[in-house]
């Protein structure tokens, strides 16, 4: 799993998160994400099951919408 600041964090319960802080210069885990349901920031290593959405593409899921 690889993401940059602005990315998104996609849970597989559908929860989402900014993606705030990338630790490392190749982009893997772990990523410091501003959760939207509850506004708290958090160090996360994201499951198995979670995804990067790219900012770019969550900037078009939401132009589409």
């Amino acid at each position: 799993m690889k993401a940059k600041a602005g990315d998104w964090l996609v849970e597989p319960s559908g929860r989402r998160g900014l993606i705030a802080e990338v630790r490392h210069e190749d982009g893997g885990p772990p990523y410091v994400v501003r959760w939207l349901d509850t506004e708290h920031e958090a160090l996360v290593f994201p499951g198995p099951d979670a995804h990067v959405v790219t900012a770019e593409d969550e900037a078009a899921r939401i132009r589409a919408s």
